[in-house]
């Protein structure tokens, strides 16, 4: 995709316009990288900390739900610890040329595996909190256990089965090292009916997936909230912070995933490259969706927070002698992080959905003290 490497040089006159081109991306070149280094940082720090705290149970949160999160942190995490360090390694070591290169082919490999995986875990969660929000009666037994692993090993495996030609030198498709982006890159016009049966294969039905599920959250949301502009109880969540989740989840994903797909259909089609910085913000824009999944599907969820809470007051108690006065710190700190998280909280999350944008979609009210009618 890169715009010096898909256009053929017609005559001598224009070998000084190639070699200032060169002389702007060398000098462009340490921008990038730091850009990359500092997005790669923001990336690994955010989802270790995601880690620390969906390792363990949290409220409101079935294992199912842990699980599609764990896989969604995976996915992002493979962002920052192996997509950009593999791809500034070939920008450090390697120069362009027209031959194959045998490692810039497994490097594109490893590119497109990841992204399409954290396309298709994106579509399994959004599936998931549909489940979860429409039928929260029969979630057991539509989605069990077995069922979301296969799901989830469903996103991690077929990608790479589809993607494997792209790792063979001599496959059926050309492999590039873009100097505008900094990224092995497949040569889509190399092969058009390979590039675009990818688009049809990961981004379309994703894509499809998302936007059906979250539209209709969306839409059961906001009746929600004109039913109970006025609730007769106090406390607990409103679908209006669900509105306000929903569209931003949307909104990102679309912003950070088309500009990449639009150059690379573009790029099969016609053959021609797009402007240096434009190709640079397209390509690298999908991994910052894996910094800003962080917030959107783990920062806004309430019951996140908390534990992201109690597990840094943990961790600085550990430092603190004495494992009895640890003990009774750890209890009198989740009595104050946690107020009034009791067992109906629980079960009304529960039978939300995963994450913050369906938490906050049915609304349970209050228990009334019913008797039951005297025997005659």
């Amino acid at each position: 995709m890169s715009g010096i490497n898909n256009f053929s040089i017609p005559s001598p006159d224009v070998d000084l316009n190639v070699t200032d081109l060169q002389g702007t991306l060398e000098a462009h070149r340490p921008i990038k990288i730091g850009i990359i280094s500092v997005l790669g940082v923001m990336i690994t720090l955010g989802n270790i900390a995601v880690v620390m705290v969906i390792a363990s149970a949290v409220s409101g949160w079935s294992r199912n739900s842990r699980y599609f999160l764990l896989s969604l942190t995976g996915a992002d995490s493979a962002f920052g610890l192996l997509i950009m360090p593999l791809n500034l390694c070939v920008s450090f070591m390697k120069e362009y040329n027209a031959g194959p290169d045998p490692f810039c082919h497994v490097v594109a490999f490893f590119n497109a595996t990841i992204y399409s995986t954290c396309m298709y875990t994106l579509a399994t969660i959004s599936l998931e909190r549909y489940i979860a929000v429409f039928y929260p009666l029969k979630y057991s037994t539509v989605l069990t256990r077995r069922r979301a692993l296969l799901l989830i090993a469903f996103a991690w495996v077929f990608p790479p089965v589809l993607l494997v030609p792209i790792s063979f030198p001599a496959g059926i498709i050309e492999v590039q090292f873009s100097r505008a982006s900094l990224v092995c890159n497949p040569l889509y016009s190399s092969n058009v009916t390979y590039s675009l049966s990818l688009t049809c294969f990961i981004f379309f039905p994703c894509s499809a997936i998302m936007t059906f599920c979250n539209l209709r959250l969306w839409i059961a949301a906001k009746r929600q909230r004109l039913k109970l502009r006025r609730p007769p109880w106090g406390g607990g969540y409103r679908p209006k912070v669900a509105l306000r989740v929903l569209v931003p989840v949307m909104t990102v994903y679309y912003t950070c995933w088309t500009p990449c797909m639009v150059i690379m259909l573009y790029n099969a089609i016609s053959g021609g490259g797009v402007p240096e910085w434009i190709e640079f913000i397209a390509v690298w824009l999908p991994t910052s969706n894996g910094f800003l999944n962080c917030i959107f599907y783990f920062w806004i969820n309430h019951s996140f927070r908390r534990k992201f809470h109690l597990v840094l007051q943990r961790l600085c108690l550990g430092l603190c002698p004495g494992s009895d006065s640890d003990s009774s710190c750890v209890n009198s700190i989740e009595s104050s992080v946690v107020p009034g998280w009791n067992s109906n909280y629980s079960l009304h999350e529960r039978f939300s959905s995963v994450s913050s944008t369906c938490t906050l979609l049915t609304l349970k009210p209050p228990k009334t003290n019913m008797r039951e009618p005297e025997p005659a």
